[in-house]
């Protein structure tokens, strides 16, 4: 009779052990161990990748086919993989649930099977009759794509030697099991044996897989780290529940770069590519500006977008005032306050400071330092910047006004969409005479720019 053996993992970072503990001793989270079973009996097989004949080769003499790399049909989505799907590859998509993982890999595969392409959809989660009723509402139809309604991975690789498509698509991995794994689906075993074999079928039959992954409450791809490690490119669907808007955000990516987004609005008929971001962000923003409003140019890659950003300022009636941000970090925030009442002298230690930035998207990149600055000291003042001001800069804690990269792009942007003025760095250089309609002010200083930009 076969031994069975039973080990404690953690499902969130994959730590083993045998017996049970309350707390995770790697990454310190708590009730995450559950047991699974193991039969020391079987003993673990040589995959064909790995006893196959292939021998080394020089570089030089490794040829590159012009079809190895193919669109999506949709742009936004080859902007963020850097120009389409590679054969070989693997593409792990993650988000939330309803976010529309499975419409836009839906609305992805009717381009590719347009030409001589065979898809085969592996939907683990719905049956074959509820991913046509949503094929139906796309209008996806071709004659080159399979629907498979499966969980068991033993059954999903026969079809794959049967059918011998070009694209696979997974959806999702935590939903599907392999049989030699005795754990239940969506374990940290079955996760990474099932990965593990799509990625020795899209190595060796040069197969482009996409796997879908589910995220847990805190953000991040459920199942073991090493799932995004062994994946070519991962690829994030943000959205906000509140907005039709959708982002695609690139975190890793073998084949090209990882700062492209890509911008989508969900629609009754699927997703629909933002080809002008910066005007869907700003397209509700008025004539009658009020104080503590502006707009700034941030880079998401090599794309610029304009985004307003809105800060209230106010008195408090608690000992200690809140500092709340929306979109922005939250020691950025505090760090920009602290030069605001160090280097301009303003009193902010009995202020409420609430920061915004509108349509919910997240800024990282410190270009947007100067216009939170701005932001926050117009409401304080209650003074108003001109509402066809662009601010751009990155604040030093001396007061200083820092370079930004692609600042010409900024600026084309911004006249692109009309505006008449952008307050820049004074350490970018950059030649006036190319920009006929718009005015480029530089500013050295905190204080300079907060002269430059209110309304005397």
């Amino acid at each position: 009779m076969a031994k069975l053996k039973t080990k404690w993992i953690c499902q969130n970072c994959g730590y083993e052990t045998p017996k049970y503990l309350g707390k995770c001793p790697d990454c310190g989270k708590w009730g995450t161990l559950v047991e699974e079973v193991f039969d020391s009996s079987v003993q673990p097989v040589l995959s064909k990748s790995v006893m196959n004949d292939t021998k080394p080769c020089l570089i030089n003499d490794i040829e590159l086919d012009n079809t190895i790399r193919f669109s999506t049909g949709i742009e936004e989505f080859d902007r963020v993989l850097g120009g389409g799907f590679v054969q070989g590859s693997i593409v792990l998509l993650a988000g939330d649930p309803g976010i529309g993982k499975s419409t836009i890999l839906l609305q992805t595969s009717k381009y590719i099977c347009n030409g001589d392409r065979k898809a085969l959809y592996v939907s683990a989660e719905e049956s074959a009759s509820q991913v046509k009723l949503r094929a139906k509402r796309l209008g996806v139809e071709s004659n080159s794509l399979f629907i498979y309604s499966q969980t068991n991975f033993e059954a999903i690789k026969n079809q794959i030697e049967e059918l011998k498509p070009q694209v696979l698509i997974i959806d999702s991995i935590q939903a599907v099991y392999s049989e030699a794994i005795t754990s239940s689906p969506g374990s940290v075993s079955q996760i990474r044996e099932c990965t593990n074999i799509l990625m020795d079928i899209a190595k060796n039959k040069n197969i482009t897989v996409i796997v879908i992954g589910h995220v847990t409450k805190e953000g991040n791809i459920a199942g073991p780290k090493v799932l995004e490690h062994m994946v070519d490119t991962v690829i994030y669907f943000e959205g906000d529940r509140y907005k039709s808007y959708r982002l695609l955000r690139c975190m890793k990516n073998r084949f090209g770069t990882t700062n492209e987004v890509g911008v989508f609005n969900m629609c009754d008929d699927g997703l629909h590519e933002i080809s002008n971001p910066s005007e869907m962000f700003l397209n509700e923003r008025n004539n009658s500006v009020a104080p503590g409003s502006v707009v700034i140019a941030t880079n998401e890659g090599t794309r610029p977008l304009l985004i307003e950003i809105q800060a209230l300022v106010g008195t408090t009636p608690y000992p200690s005032p809140r500092r709340v941000s929306n979109g922005i970090d939250y020691n950025r925030l505090l760090q920009i306050l602290a030069v605001l009442e160090k280097r301009i002298g303003l009193n902010l230690s009995k202020q409420d400071v609430y920061v915004n930035v509108i349509g919910g998207m997240e800024i990282d990149e410190p270009a947007a330092d100067l216009g939170v600055a701005l932001a926050v000291a117009t409401c304080a003042r209650d003074v108003i910047v001109s509402q066809d001001t662009v601010i751009v800069g990155e604040i030093g804690l001396s007061g200083e006004i820092r370079a930004v990269n692609n600042l010409e792009k900024r600026v084309k942007e911004a006249e692109k969409l009309g505006f008449k003025k952008i307050v820049v760095p004074a350490l970018n250089k950059i030649n006036k005479d190319e920009f006929k309609n718009i005015e480029i002010v530089f500013v050295a200083r905190l204080m300079d720019a907060i002269t430059a930009c209110v309304n005397k």
